[in-house]
């Protein structure tokens, strides 16, 4: 009968023993894939979620390891609503794109404050390359269906005093900023 509970206590403490292990390495595995912006003006990092927008992430990510982002610069910065970059280069010339993305704005991800989302133009589904990061909430970007609203699809988690520093730039006509906010390079970190 002794034997019979030790083994058992035996097999329970080596399942837990193996659960603790295994429980660790797994969260690992679902770490968020993170970028680190260096800018002009300071750096950033942002943690994008595959899970919520698989589409627009892959997209993004492609860029970053193409070294699209580098180089280009915020143009368009607007204090108490976002900063966008990511199209354009210093000179003002706009970098070719890939296709655009079908739009995944109805993840449940909202516009909140220091999330990044994707610009697009007035067509839904027309997203490429530009991003902003949102410095308010900004409710009226959210969906209320399937063809509106804008794409979050990540969030700052570090250097949001950068992100602070860029959206209270003197900008001129077009929300251009006066001295040129460039994105010196975005790195893929985890």
């Amino acid at each position: 009968m002794m034997t019979m509970q030790w083994k058992r206590w035996t097999r329970r403490a080596m399942v837990a023993g193996l659960t603790a292990t295994l429980l660790p390495m797994a969260a690992i595995a679902e770490v968020a894939p993170q970028v680190k912006f260096q800018t002009s003006m300071g750096d950033f990092v942002i943690e994008v979620y595959p899970d919520k927008a698989p589409k627009t992430v892959e997209n993004f990510l492609q860029y970053v390891k193409d070294k699209h982002y580098d180089g280009t610069i915020f143009h368009r910065v607007i204090n108490n609503f976002m900063i966008q970059g990511g199209g354009y280069t210093a000179a003002n010339g706009e970098r070719p794109t890939r296709p655009p993305v079908p739009l995944e704005a109805l993840n449940g991800l909202k516009n909140d404050l220091g999330t990044v989302a994707m610009a697009r133009t007035s067509n839904p589904n027309s997203a490429t390359a530009q991003f902003f990061v949102n410095v308010k909430n900004n409710d009226f970007l959210n969906a209320k269906g399937p063809a509106d609203g804008y794409t979050v699809f990540g969030k700052v988690t570090s250097g949001m005093e950068v992100v602070n520093k860029i959206k209270i730039t003197p900008t001129g006509a077009g929300d251009v900023p006066q001295t040129p906010i460039v994105i010196n390079s975005a790195t893929l970190v985890k």
